[in-house]
């Protein structure tokens, strides 16, 4: 485990109580129960994966500001049924007109985890899908490539960069 700076130490600590208690939330959702043993073994599995958490996704990497994720989960949940209604109306409408193709979206989110996290949430986005990614910008698939498709992508990045802090660009 990498060892921490002293003026670190305050955010480390933070960081680690907030995934512990994050970790046991998940232990208590999956496992409703209060019996003892069941507690014991909860506490001790979101005690070892807070540990495997701090070593294999370094805090310096992003963080998760829990307040602003769940702020944004009726956006998301607003989007993947815009989505849904969007692409069942171009199935079932074939006078609808549909201009397919690929468009590259320039982002902030370094590359990593915040970046897929983003491909992630936009790929509920009505009418694009990302599907790779180019010089730096993430590619989409779009059914109609004169809607202005990377302006709404850039306006769901400033979304999400309130729900998690993308951490340093490492090079």
């Amino acid at each position: 485990m990498a060892v921490a700076r002293p003026d670190r130490l305050p955010s480390l600590a933070r960081i680690a109580i907030g995934r512990g208690a994050g970790y046991a939330l998940l232990w208590l959702l999956l496992m409703p129960s209060s019996k003892p043993a069941d507690l014991a073994v909860g506490a001790a599995v979101a005690l070892a994966a807070t540990l495997l958490s701090l070593r294999f996704f370094d805090p310096a990497a992003g963080q998760l500001h829990y307040g602003s994720f769940v702020a944004l989960l009726p956006h998301f949940v607003w989007q993947s049924i815009l989505a849904g209604i969007d692409v069942a109306r171009r199935v079932f409408d074939p006078r609808l007109p549909l201009s397919p193709g690929f468009v590259a979206c320039p982002l902030d989110f370094p590359e990593g985890l915040a970046r897929n996290s983003f491909a992630t949430f936009t790929s509920l986005m009505p009418g694009t899908v990302p599907c790779g990614e180019k010089d730096g910008a993430l590619i989409y698939h779009c059914l109609d490539i004169r809607q202005p498709v990377v302006e709404q992508l850039w306006a769901e990045e400033k979304l999400l960069a309130r729900a998690i802090t993308a951490g340093r660009k490492h090079g």
